[in-house]
């Protein structure tokens, strides 16, 4: 019988080597869906622990398979996302980023370790419980279409089907070493907002010969704004936000075409269809109403986040049983958006959150900061969280 703490002496046991991998796969960061390296590093070290592995889902992800007693016991997979983001790191530590322009900002990197520093235990464990492992390293979060819809389209997951898919996320707003849970929705939809102002450009002096596209697009930010916000949606969480707006245009011009581009983020399918028409709609009507044009565009994002409620259960208390019910917190809603989604829309599926922050150490940048960075003690106990829930997962299965 596996307890705690001999998954906890097997952390122990390759804590430096897991830190190790966190700290490489920090200094060299790729961007989405060009995880090239990031891919060749995952699949040596799967390699040198003699673990199976397939290569090539949406070219840069892996799928590793532990295959432990008896196969047909059960099949938990663990997922863990490989792309970091176009930050410059301004961190001043030895495994700063050595791509310029790019950098592990979101904590990808000691998820990868995690998931490797599980395998190993996984691996020396084989033998003393039954079922199949997945370890899902997976391109491309961070940007739409997401590499998690992509690999469900490739089948990375159909040979064997997973019972549940395991995830887990930096949050440098817990302390680290606490970690964090809910049941049932927990990560908003996300959709891109594309618009575009046509008019008459000209001189500004000139209003009459003129269509105002910069005061046009202010009144369909502000009045979008309003109608999202005023509407009753029976209490839904929503955002509308506007981040990025080019108006080419002078003290003295008035420019032809301005562009604006914003998120749209909710918790509910039918009231995201419904906002999407009436965001379409009402900007195109304030348009025309002042002789302008406005194009229209939503580019529809990942879905919202739903953590199963029975393996979240299972998963709160199995992780209490390792680190202690003192250091579980519970979790809000966030409107922020993961494509894990993708996944717990198939799978029962459940992602929690590690936290990594450390006030001591000055460890308190958030996610997608330059200066963004984690406690590395927390990956022992992460990478041994991970096998943990593995093995009580697929002990949870036997005893049905």
């Amino acid at each position: 019988m596996i307890i705690p703490d001999i998954i906890k002496a097997l952390a122990r046991k390759y804590r430096e080597e897991t830190i190790s991998y966190r700290r490489n796969l920090h200094m060299y960061p790729e961007l989405s869906f060009k995880e090239y390296e990031t891919s060749r590093f995952i699949a040596e070290q799967l390699e040198r622990s003699d673990i199976l592995f397939q290569t090539g889902y949406v070219k840069t992800g892996i799928v590793g398979k532990i295959r432990a007693g008896n196969p047909g016991a059960g099949v938990v997979a663990l997922r863990a996302d490989m792309d970091a983001l176009p930050i410059r790191e301004e961190n001043q530590v030895s495994y700063r980023s050595k791509n310029n322009g790019i950098m592990h900002a979101c904590g990808h990197d000691l998820h990868m370790a995690s998931l490797l520093g599980a395998a190993k235990i996984l691996k020396e464990l084989d033998g003393s419980f039954d079922g199949t492992v997945l370890l899902v390293f997976q391109p491309g979060e961070e940007l739409i279409p997401g590499g998690a819809s992509l690999m469900i389209e490739e089948g990375a997951l159909n040979n064997p089907k997973p019972d549940l898919i395991i995830a887990q996320h930096v949050s440098p707003d817990l302390e680290a070493g606490k970690m964090g849970f809910r049941n049932g929705k927990y990560m908003a939809s996300s959709d891109e907002i594309y618009m575009t102002i046509r008019g008459k450009g000209g001189h500004a002096a000139l209003p009459d010969q003129t269509t105002d596209t910069v005061l046009i697009t202010s009144r369909i930010i502000v009045e979008l704004k309003e109608m999202i916000t005023n509407k009753p949606y029976g209490g839904i969480p929503t955002i509308l936000s506007f981040g990025r707006i080019s108006a080419e245009g002078a003290t003295n011009v008035i420019p032809g075409e301005v562009t604006v581009e914003g998120t749209f983020r909710t918790f509910d399918e039918e009231w995201r269809k419904e906002a999407h028409l009436l965001l379409s709609d009402k900007a195109k009507e304030i348009a025309a109403e002042s002789g302008g044009i406005c194009e229209f565009h939503i580019a529809p994002g990942y879905p919202f986040l739903i953590n199963d409620e029975k393996v979240t259960r299972s998963a709160r208390k199995y992780t209490s049983q390792y680190i202690g019910e003192e250091n579980i917190v519970p979790l809000d809603l966030r409107m922020t958006s993961e494509d894990f989604a993708y996944f717990s829309q198939v799978f029962p599926a459940t992602l929690f959150r590690l936290g990594t922050r450390n006030e001591k150490k000055n460890i308190i940048s958030s996610l997608h900061s330059p200066t963004f960075d984690i406690d590395e003690d927390i990956i022992e106990l992460s990478s041994g969280n991970l096998a943990w829930l593995t093995v009580s997962f697929l002990s949870e299965k036997q005893t049905r």
